[in-house]
């Protein structure tokens, strides 16, 4: 049985619950949010999530990542999580928190950055597709409502783009 990290509003620890209750009572919970930069900063590697997937599938995801375990650091995860979905061994930079809200879905984003060039391994049960995108591009696609993004990814990396 997984246990995920609960949080309030504002982030504050409050707990652990399983994943099916975490998604069940909407509660609110930790996730890490990894956005890979080409290490000549001019590219975004974008994903496409598998049609499997129970949360947004076969979407596009400007980011990767997943929920916090019970026990488990936000960086702890943004590790892990780069790791398993594209393969990428390195400590992301964290960048910044900031809650989001999407009808029962409700979490505290930690955003991550990691600079890497591959190679990549996807995680097949997750990652249906995977590839650059020039940033300028990203940021494009990010603001036209008929891209087929996940609503999470949309809303960090458009706060990504104001750190970046």
């Amino acid at each position: 049985m997984e246990l995920v990290s609960v949080v309030d509003e504002q982030g504050t620890p409050a707990g652990s619950a399983t994943r099916a209750r975490v998604r069940a009572e909407g509660l609110w919970h930790e996730c890490a949010a990894i956005v890979v930069r080409s290490v000549d900063l001019t590219r975004l590697y974008v994903h496409r999530r598998t049609d499997t997937k129970d949360v947004y599938p076969g979407l596009y995801d400007p980011t990767c990542g997943g929920v916090v375990a019970a026990g488990e650091t936000a960086a702890e995860c943004a590790r892990r999580e780069a790791a398993e979905e594209l393969g990428i061994r390195a400590d992301p930079e964290f960048l910044f928190g900031i809650p989001f809200v999407d009808g029962t879905i409700r979490y505290w984003a930690h955003v991550y950055q990691v600079l890497y060039d591959g190679p990549f391994t996807h995680q097949p049960s997750e990652v249906a597709w995977g590839g650059w995108m020039p940033v300028d591009e990203v940021r494009t696609r990010v603001e036209d409502p008929d891209w087929p993004v996940v609503p999470d990814g949309r809303a960090l990396i458009r706060e990504w783009f104001r750190w970046a």
